[in-house]
């Protein structure tokens, strides 16, 4: 009974998606299972991020991907780049050896490159730009952010920082009527390859800092370099502070966490950071400003695409970043204001309205 239920729900989640294809792989040598989710490609061949990780379940993981690749095909169309929206997930069994894991990655990369282009990765939670270029041993033309001693732009990570960076100071300026962030209190939750060059950009403004993380190491990097105030995992919710930046896992705005923020607005680079389409307006009923993931964190997304598809210098394309994320987050907080409705439904508005106007995508 336990299996046959199983196999409905499975079949439930493929057909309820309103994306275009879902490629499942089992890896026999390893019991990982690949999925490669390709939402849309009406801007262009697709592209997302690669991430491994260990999930409950099959259906847990394909449901990760199929999110993920729906939130790529709007931050691209948000960004205003031809490419269509996708993500790679790798479900990994516990304590996956480095050598098995290598293999893993070089057969994922077979298949990409089997696909043709109709899907390019880069990385993502659980991957890096070294993982890049062991995929595109095998992957390659369709591997991005490969490190620069192998001909690519190494860790968007950084980039991705100055999108959320340049998110922040917009969402100031529309709370306080200045973007200045001298002695504002950010709260930055996760402390990994995007929080802490944030946590360092947000330093160098002159902001008040608080982060939490569950890598103790990083943490206590963070205070040691930079001064910043270090709290447990969970107490960051409960921190009264301006920004609640969320830069780890999805699903951490929710009917538990909401009540407790004491903040006056999230910006923060973790994608899907809403538990489900109800907890805007947990956050609205709180008078909490939203500013969509999907907008702020593009900054990796431009970066790769700039460096590695439109030539562009690193400085122009940092530059790009920071005024793709302002630019875009005003338009989608004044079609908030003007329609009275929650900025993720304004920010899916904008994203839609570039989706139907390709001729208008770089």
């Amino acid at each position: 009974m336990g299996e046959h239920s199983d196999a409905l729900s499975l079949d439930a989640l493929l057909q309820g998606w309103d994306g275009e294809e879902i490629v499942l792989r089992r890896d026999h040598a390893t019991g990982a299972t690949i999925i490669i989710a390709v939402h849309s490609t009406r801007l262009g061949l697709a592209g997302g991020g690669t991430r491994v990780k260990t999930y409950p379940s099959v259906e847990d993981a394909i449901r990760d991907a199929q999110r993920l690749a729906e939130g790529m095909t709007y931050k691209f169309a948000a960004a205003q780049l031809a490419r269509g929206g996708g993500k790679a997930v790798i479900a990994i069994p516990p304590n996956l050896d480095a050598a098995a894991r290598d293999d893993l990655l070089r057969r994922y990369g077979a298949l990409i490159h089997q696909l043709g282009g109709l899907f390019s990765c880069g990385a993502d939670v659980g991957t890096s730009d070294r993982d890049m270029d062991v995929i595109a041993e095998t992957g390659a033309p369709y591997v991005f952010g490969r490190t620069p001693e192998n001909g690519g732009a190494g860790d968007p990570s950084p980039a991705t920082a100055i999108g959320v960076f340049s998110g922040i100071k917009t969402t100031c300026e529309r709370l306080f009527g200045s973007d200045d962030l001298a002695g504002r209190r950010v709260v930055v939750q996760g402390v990994g390859k995007v929080g802490y060059p944030l946590l360092r950009l947000l330093r160098d403004a002159g902001a008040e800092l608080t982060c939490g993380d569950v890598d103790t190491a990083a943490v206590e990097r963070a205070r040691a370099e930079m001064g910043v105030t270090v709290v447990a995992p969970d107490a960051v919710y409960d921190i009264e502070c301006d920004i609640f930046s969320p830069c780890a896992l999805s699903a951490i705005l929710n009917s538990e966490t909401i009540p407790r923020l004491r903040c006056r607005a999230v910006a923060g680079s973790a994608n899907n950071q809403l538990a489900t389409p109800e907890d805007v307006d947990r956050l609205r009923a709180r008078e909490i400003v939203y500013a969509p993931d999907f907008v702020v964190n593009s900054g990796g997304a431009i970066y790769l695409i700039g460096r590695e598809v439109l030539g562009w210098s690193e400085q122009a394309t940092l530059d790009h970043i920071a005024t793709s994320v302002r630019e875009t987050l005003k338009q989608v907080y004044a079609l908030s204001d003007e329609q009275g409705i929650a900025t993720s439904v304004a920010a899916e508005h904008v994203a839609r309205q570039r989706i139907d106007n390709p001729s208008e995508q770089a």
